[in-house]
This record gives structure tokens, C-alpha cells and sequence, in this order.
């Protein structure tokens, strides 16, 4: 490798660029870069970098504040502010999603985690690490990429790895500014190719002045045998010469924008770097070390962002190495298999300057090392990404352009109409589970978007319509709601769904399976002579939780109860509760209901479900799903259903419903039997005596006009 000391790839000049080379860079340049490379974990505060009063004034300098605040529509579309309270639109005055206008940075579409945008902005102006927890498909990758492009791109770098003429193992690194590393490459190699023309010429130049002699002089095949040792000699020589050129590890030329690298579930090797087996090793005849070295995702994401979704999958040793990378901001990368020849080979450490976006669900912190995650503590950020948002008309306008991107980045998709937009907001209020707020799980939400899209386009139409939303929710049924369906109707088919009439003991529960799915699960009781001690025996592979509700139940039933249960023993049955059984307390006011049912020989109404939890001293509490609770039991043939009086707010059922179901809300057990029981003398003899225990203030004239509204908004 001779005559290449004009090329500038010293790792002292590699840092120095022009002024003219940096006005270069700075097209696509992110308004929120400053001067000099922060290593996270610097000293620097947030407060000195906030832009100054007069950068603030001026019209070309965008501050974080402006960054995503609006929602831009076309010329001419207005947005109407005396009816956007009212108005699913929030007074967007559009004719479909074609007149909406995207933004082109990612940090201006992230929409409702105004939390997480805003720490996405402080970390990547002061270079820190940052943890998203929160449930799948709230944005946390969106928001990752998006801080990619608020990092300056002049500072990005290439990487060499150069062969070491005194330790074959140890190949040199160097790393100069981006760009640069294509010039360099192309300046060895062709002076490796000068080499191997020169050396060409002179062996072909040796081997016809062999032959020539060999054909004057004799004998010949002796010369012949000579000019094939010549040829061996010098191909082995051509080959020496290109191993002299450096392998161009980490190529950030072309690169317009700070690197992303989301490096999810990957491997050691992946993620740290690896190289590459090589078993012939020997006789100079195999690649040479640093031409087999591979770049991990830590050092690809150099000046830019590494994202790991689901952090805690991670190996103990991998997250131990991954810390040490973001300390010292360099990692050597060797063979990651200790059988591999690689193994052997260990390159000088190669830049990792990265800022990490760590991400998971509530568990990735469990299994996450102590260390890793007090470092970015300790450095960075750690945000709680939200699953739902207030339902304000500016979050309306919003979503509304989510559904806009969504269109624009299929690129296949025809636009929505301004009524199928209008359902899409409602969905997004329908599973939020709370009143007067939407979903941020626009993960599914999209999918929606994509099915009514695709079923528009197959029938090739300008524009997606409400219709085809509708038919999109129902075959975007997640599989636990088609598995739900499909018991119902199996169980139908099988009496064994009771939806009329009154029997001791039975009460139809509800369930949720997965997350958006409801289904009816009965409920059973039986009281039964104690053979040695009573005792309460339930089955249908219960979970702790659900056990620990069963208990609470017993509480309130040997506190009002006449019958000695010590002499009693009290079966309970989760009919066919599923390979998953149950798993939660909202099944509590159903157990106690069958129970007391079997203890007094009084009837239960089948006609009516019911969900709801428990407390000991008789307290209706709320839980979860009651939307589509409530929507499993209309479907099973339920024409009532009690639920919590807390969870009333929260019913957001289809309009197909409303008229089929009557939702009575209830606060205390008393309440529930008055509604659920059947046989007048004997359940107001058990009322007004469960009453007076609990101490319950009812009205039972207020419980029929409370029933008969309906609280959902749709």
C-alpha cells in the first residue's frame, strides 16, 4: 500500500471539515441541531440551548413549540369553531381526506402522546437516551424515527477498517466525515490496480522471455513448467495487493438524514458487530480479517438513533455489552461465535456515538438489566406512552389526519369521505373504553383504515365510504372476537346457552377474550353436606386473582346467610371457561349471585348478564370491557345487563344494540339480587335482609327508571 499518503484518512484530519463542506450538508439540515457532538450523558442543561429571544422573532428559526401544532387543510377549507365542539369533525370543513394536508416530518404527524413528542424533541436537541413503556401500537417506533430527523446530518461519519501489517487479528480502524469514505476506497483501489497492471506486465514479460529461451535453448517443457511456477508466483502476489484496500464499514455518503437503525429482536452479532467465518485460513489463500468484519447496529447507528422494541428480550450478557458501547461511546467488534475463526479477530474500537430509544410493555422492565436501565435514567428520559386521549375538537381535526397520512403512505388507497372519517372517529371513541376520549392504539386503528380501503379499491372506487368502514370492522375482527362468535352460536346450537326464563343457582357471566372481544360465560352454584368441614370449591382453572374474588364472596355470604356453611360445602363452576380460564375479579357480583341463589332456592332471571367486581363489604366496583361485554350478551340473546355504576360513563356500545339491550347500572349486591332475582316473597325477605347488614340506602323505584336509559353517546 505505497504512495497514498495524499489521501486524507488520518483520524486527526478525519474531524476537520470545511466551511464550505458543512454549508453543503445542511439541505435537510433539522432547525433544532446545534454546534459541537454531545455524548449522551454530557452536563449540558436544557435550559442553554433553548433558542434566544431573538432567534424566537426571527421568521426562519422554528422553535419546539411550533413543531406539530396545527393541522394544515388546502386553500378554501375552513374550519368551522361555533359547531366544533359538537361535531365528529371537530368543524372540519372537508369533502373527503384529499383536502388535508400532511406533514412532511414524522415529529409533526405523531398525534395525542404530546408527552413523549415533547421529550422526543428535548432528547435528541441534548443527545439522551430515552424509554418508552407503553401498550403496542401507541407510536413509540414513530416517535424514534422521528428523532432521527431532528439530528443534525453533518456530523455523520465513515467508517475503514484497515488491514495491520504487524497483527493480522487487529485491523485498524479509522473514521473520517461522510462522503469521505468512497474517496478513500476508490484512491487504494486504484492504486491497487496500478500494482496489479504493473506486476502483469512484468510477469507475462518474464514468462515469454522463459518460453522464448526455452524454445532456442531447450529443452521445452522444463520452460513450460517454469512460466506456470512464474504465474502462481505473481497471482499469489495480485492477490496480496487487494487485500491492502480497506473495507468500507459503516457508509454514510448518500445519507440525507441522522441514521436509523431499529435493531428489535436482533442477535448478538446484529446488534455489537460480528465477523464474518472463514475456514480457509491458511496459506495465505483465505479473506483477509478486516474485509470479514461486519458492523452491528450500534456502530450504523453512529451520530443517530438505535431503537430495541422489546428491550427485555435481550440476553443479560448482550445488554451488559450494549451498556458498556454507551458508555464509552466505541465498541470493537469481534466474532460473536467462539468456534468461528472470527473469533480470533478483534478490531481497534469503532465509533457507537448513538442515542437509544428503548421501548416495551410494562414487563420489558422486568427483565431489564438493573444497570442499563438506571443509565438511562440517570442520562435520559424514561416516558409512559398514554392509551387514550381527551376527546377535544382539535384532537378530532387530528385524527382526521391521521387517517389522511395513513392514505398518503399506503400510496394505494383511495381517499375517505367526510361520513367515513366521521365512523373512524367513532370507532376511535368505541375503543378507547372511556367517555369523551380516543384510542391511541393507531396500530389497529390503521388497519382499519387499510381494510375499508382496500374493499373501496377492489371495487374500484374514487373514494372509501362509510359503507365500506362498516364492512371493515367486520372483517377486521380480531380472532378472538371470531372465536367468541363461534361459540356463541355453537353453544346455541347445543342449548347450552339459557337466555329465558329463572334457575337456582345459574347466572350468565361476562368475559372479555384478548383485548376488544366479549363473550358469555355462565356461571354455576351448588350447595352440597360437608363431609369434613365446609368448605368453597371452585373450578374452571381460575387464576390468583380470581380465587382471591371467590373469597371475597364467601365474606359477604357467611355474613348474611342463615345456613351454617361450616356444614356446607360450596361448589362453584365456570362452565367451560377455556384453556385460558379465568383470570381477573369481574366475575365476583356473578359468583356471589349463583351462590346466594343455590343457598336460598331462589330463581335467577336468564334473560339477564351481568359483570362487575366485588368488595367485601358488598360494593359494586368497575372493570374493564364493558362495551363489548355488553355487545357478547346482546349477541347471546340477553335482553338485560347489569354493570357497575361506575362504568356507566364508559358504554360506548354499536347502534345496533341500543335497541336490543336494557343496561342497568348497580352500586351494591342488594341492588344486583333485586334486579337478577325471580319469586317475589322470598328475594324481598333476602333484600331487605342483605340491607340492613350492608346498610344500603335503596330505592327500588329508582332502579327501573335508572335502567332504562341508555348511556352511550353513539
Amino acid at each position: 500500500m505505497s504512495n497514498n499518503t495524499d489521501v486524507d484518512d488520518s483520524p486527526e484530519d478525519a474531524s476537520d471539515t470545511t466551511d464550505e463542506e458543512r454549508s453543503e450538508r445542511q439541505g435537510d439540515q433539522s432547525p433544532l441541531e446545534e454546534d459541537g457532538d454531545r455524548r449522551p450523558g454530557g452536563d449540558d442543561s436544557i435550559d442553554e440551548f433553548e433558542p434566544s429571544s431573538d432567534e424566537a422573532e426571527g421568521d426562519d428559526i422554528e422553535t419546539v413549540d411550533d413543531l406539530g401544532s396545527t393541522v394544515e387543510v388546502d386553500p378554501g377549507v375552513e374550519v368551522d369553531e361555533e359547531i366544533a365542539e359538537d361535531d365528529l369533525l371537530g368543524g372540519l370543513k372537508i369533502d373527503s381526506t384529499e383536502d388535508i394536508e400532511v406533514p412532511d416530518r414524522l415529529v409533526d404527524q405523531v398525534i395525542g402522546q404530546d408527552e413523549a413528542r415533547d421529550i422526543i424533541i428535548k432528547a435528541a436537541k441534548q443527545r439522551r437516551h430515552v424509554m418508552m413503556i407503553g401498550s403496542p401500537g401507541t407510536g413509540k417506533s414513530m416517535l424514534a424515527k422521528a428523532m432521527s430527523q431532528l439530528l443534525p446530518q453533518e456530523d455523520l461519519q465513515d467508517v475503514l477498517v484497515y488491514p495491520n501489517p504487524d497483527d493480522d487479528n487487529e485491523p485498524k480502524v479509522r473514521t473520517v466525515p461522510a462522503g469521505k469514505g468512497d474517496q478513500i476506497v476508490a484512491a487504494h483501489r486504484e492504486e491497487a490496480n496500478k500494482h496489479n497492471r504493473r506486476r502483469s506486465i512484468l510477469m507475462w514479460v518474464i514468462i515469454a522471455a522463459i518460453i522464448g529461451y526455452a524454445i532456442i535453448v531447450g529443452p521445452l517443457l522444463l520452460g513450460f513448467l517454469a512460466a506456470g511456477v512464474i504465474w502462481l508466483i505473481f497471482r499469489t502476489m495480485g492477490n496480496s495487493g487487494d487485500a491492502m484496500v480497506p473495507n468500507l464499514l459503516v457508509n454514510n455518503g448518500e445519507q440525507r438524514v441522522a441514521p436509523f437503525e431499529d435493531a428489535t429482536g436482533a442477535h448478538a452479532g446484529a446488534l455489537l458487530g460480528d465477523v464474518r467465518h472463514d475456514p480457509f485460513q491458511s496459506g495465505g489463500m483465505g479473506t483477509p480479517s478486516h474485509e470479514r468484519v461486519e458492523p452491528g447496529s450500534i456502530h450504523k447507528s453512529n451520530k443517530g438513533v438505535l431503537f430495541l422494541d422489546e428491550i427485555n428480550t435481550l440476553d443479560i450478557r448482550t445488554q451488559q455489552k450494549l451498556m458498556t458501547a454507551i458508555q464509552e461511546g466505541e465498541f470493537s467488534i469481534t466474532g460473536q461465535s467462539e468456534r468461528s475463526s472470527g473469533a480470533m479477530v478483534q478490531t481497534e474500537p469503532v465509533s457507537c456515538d448513538f442515542i437509544m430509544v428503548a421501548a416495551g410493555n410494562l414487563d420489558a422492565m422486568e427483565n431489564m438489566h438493573p444497570a442499563l436501565r438506571n443509565r438511562i435514567k440517570g442520562y435520559g428520559y424514561e416516558v409512559y406512552m398514554d392509551d387514550t386521549i381527551e376527546d377535544t375538537p382539535e384532537m378530532r381535526r387530528k385524527y382526521a389526519r391521521f387517517i389522511a397520512q395513513e392514505v398518503e403512505r399506503d400510496g394505494r388507497l383511495p381517499h375517505f369521505t367526510d361520513e367515513a372519517v366521521e365512523e373512524l372517529l367513532l370507532e376511535a371513541k368505541r375503543r378507547s373504553g372511556r367517555k369523551n376520549h380516543l384510542t391511541l392504539h393507531f396500530r389497529t386503528l390503521g388497519g382499519l383504515v387499510r381494510v375499508a380501503g382496500d374493499i373501496a379499491r377492489a371495487e374500484d372506487r374514487e373514494y372509501t365510504t362509510r359503507d365500506d368502514v362498516l364492512r371493515a370492522k367486520d372483517r377486521s375482527r380480531s380472532i378472538e372476537q371470531q372465536l367468541a362468535d363461534d361459540y356463541i352460536e355453537r353453544r346455541k346450537d347445543y342449548e347450552l346457552q339459557i337466555n329465558d326464563g329463572g334457575v337456582e343457582g345459574r347466572v350468565n357471566g361476562l368475559a372479555v377474550m384478548g383485548e376488544d372481544s366479549g363473550i358469555m360465560l355462565p356461571v354455576m352454584a351448588e350447595i352440597a353436606p360437608a363431609q369434613a368441614g365446609g368448605t368453597v370449591i371452585a373450578t374452571g382453572k381460575l387464576q390468583e386473582m380470581a380465587e382471591e374474588s371467590v373469597q371475597n364472596v364467601s365474606a359477604i355470604i357467611k355474613k348474611f346467610s342463615d345456613v351454617d356453611l361450616s356444614e356446607k360445602d360450596v361448589h362453584i363452576q365456570f362452565v367451560q371457561a377455556g384453556e385460558g380460564g379465568v383470570d381477573g375479579d369481574s366475575a365476583s357480583i356473578t359468583v356471589a349471585t349463583a351462590v346466594i341463589s343455590a343457598l336460598e332456592d331462589i330463581p335467577i332471571d336468564q334473560s339477564i348478564a351481568m359483570t362487575g367486581s366485588l368488595s367485601v363489604r358488598g360494593d359494586v366496583l368497575p372493570v374493564g370491557g364493558v362495551t363489548h361485554k355488553i355487545e357478547a350478551a346482546a349477541k347471546a340473546g340477553c335482553t338485560k345487563i347489569i354493570i357497575p355504576e361506575a362504568n356507566e360513563q364508559d358504554v360506548m356500545i354499536e347502534d345496533e344494540y341500543e335497541e336490543m339491550v336494557e343496561i342497568i347500572p348497580c352500586s351494591n349486591i342488594s341492588e344486583v339480587l333485586d334486579v337478577a332475582l325471580m319469586g317475589e316473597p322470598k328475594k324481598d325477605s333476602l333484600v331487605d335482609r342483605l340491607k340492613s347488614i350492608t346498610g344500603t340506602t335503596f330505592d327500588q323505584g329508582t332502579v327501573g327508571s335508572t335502567a332504562g336509559s341508555n348511556p352511550s353517546p353513539q
